[in-house]
């Protein structure tokens, strides 16, 4: 596929050109003749660290949609689309694995900004020549102005390095390009939570298809979903699943969750949680959701009065399945598991590890019931300067801790959860980059 010198040649001498102005330009034969027009153009994923491989173009002949190969394409040039031959093979295009249209799949779809993990769309499409092949390079992620209603050119926009996105393209399949194209594991669980809220539906399955594949970070993001989302997304999911899905999160969000599905469902994906998951849950069920009984997390760290600051830190140590927020204290329990006293980890680190517990902790810690308002609990642990607070029952047993991420998400306005990220400033917008020479390849018939 040879290039033509109606292509512009921005950089390096390189000849460039938008897929809006290829689309629709004409296929002529060897002798000039138009056979066609441009429908689209095919691109092969080839990973993270490559460039999109052109591979052809679909163009539309006497009402046909076929295939054209790269290999069958003499000159790729905005106005025009010279074959090699007179000849076009009229079978019908099939997609293939691996393969992305961009006027179907790109154009006007939203991908993934890894930088800033956010949606963007993308407006145009640049495909560069490197001498070996036509590659996919940037993306044109600013919305053309209008003029009177009618869109202007994009002269003047500043595409950004292909590179920098994540494509949401669900129907490939290739297990060797969603490896290369896995960064949505790498980022914070609130964030990925975000993308789903603000994706459509096939937008947010696609995100929460590559997030399955780690168990663990799935229940974390469910954790950090907003719970009308969460609960929607548990309504297309069988009980089996959900229940496992439910196993792996913090008790008091599984609890919050089983509590938002439909009565007729909630027996049955408890009935197919985990033993001890399902006990915690029910336990918490059984408190108003706005108390601290609600609220709290009913797996801490205790140990008894006898202990010393070093087997208290070795009991830390070995908590891996409790969330951090509520390792910040060792709960001590005396006669009847009754709360005796907490203990900082700061002060277990600074102590003599052969000191014992008795003599750190706080023998009259602050404590909250099972009852107690959310708002209260809230002012409480601002003005004890508190990260996190026992919950004891009648008898001062100790049933669980509220921890300050706890009262933070429950007392946050929900307007101020999900905010507009800041404006990229014109400064940062990278300038354009080398493209690396792709490799060879057979390609697509």
């Amino acid at each position: 596929m040879s290039t033509s010198e109606r292509a512009s040649e921005p950089r390096g001498g390189l000849p460039v050109m938008n897929l809006s102005q290829v689309l629709g330009a004409p296929v002529l034969s060897r002798s000039g003749e138009a056979v066609g027009r441009v429908e689209d153009v095919i691109v092969r994923l080839r990973g993270v660290d490559d460039y999109p491989l052109v591979t052809g173009i679909v163009a539309g002949v006497g009402g046909r949609r076929v295939f054209i190969g790269s290999q069958a394409i003499d000159e790729f040039a905005p106005d025009r689309i010279l074959l090699v031959r007179n000849k076009v093979d009229l079978r019908g295009f099939e997609r293939r694995d691996g393969e992305v249209l961009l006027r179907a799949d790109v154009l006007g779809h939203r991908l993934i900004d890894v930088a800033s993990v956010e949606l963007i769309r993308a407006y145009d499409v640049r495909l560069e020549d490197t001498g070996a092949g036509w590659v996919l390079t940037r993306i044109d992620t600013r919305r053309p102005p209008r003029f009177f209603g009618m869109i202007k050119g994009s002269n003047g926009q500043a595409p950004r390095d292909w590179k920098a996105f994540e494509p949401l393209i669900g129907h490939v399949r290739s297990d060797a390009v969603r490896r290369h194209w896995g960064r949505v594991g790498g980022f914070k669980p609130a964030e990925i939570a975000d993308l789903i809220e603000e994706a459509d539906k096939a937008e947010g399955g696609e995100i929460l298809d590559r997030v399955r594949s780690d168990p663990e970070l799935e229940a974390d993001v469910f954790e950090e979903l907003d719970p009308d989302k969460a609960s929607r997304l548990f309504d297309g999911m069988p009980d089996d699943e959900v229940a496992a899905l439910l196993g792996r999160m913090r008790a008091d969000d599984a609890a919050d969750a089983v509590a938002d599905l439909r009565q007729s469902r909630r027996r049955r994906v408890l009935d197919l949680m985990p033993a001890p998951q399902r006990t915690k849950v029910i336990t918490l069920m059984g408190f108003n959701p706005e108390s601290a009984g609600g609220l709290m997390n009913v797996d801490f760290v205790s140990c008894a009065a006898t202990a010393t600051a070093g087997a208290a830190l070795a009991l830390i140590t070995l908590a891996r399945t409790i969330q951090p927020e509520a390792l910040v204290k060792v709960h001590v329990l005396g006669e009847g598991d009754r709360l005796a006293g907490v203990v900082s980890v700061i002060t277990l680190l600074q102590a003599d590890p052969a000191e014992s517990i008795a003599a750190l902790m706080d023998s009259d810690p602050v404590r909250v019931s099972p009852a107690m308002d959310l708002t209260d609990v809230a002012l409480l642990m601002a003005d004890f300067n508190l990260y996190s607070i026992p919950v004891v029952d009648e008898h001062d047993r100790v049933l669980g801790v509220v921890t300050v991420d706890d009262v933070l998400e429950a007392t946050i306005p929900d307007d101020w959860r999900r905010r507009e990220p800041a404006p990229r400033p014109i400064g940062e917008i990278s300038q354009p980059d080398p493209v690396d020479p792709p490799s060879t390849g057979e390609e697509t018939s």
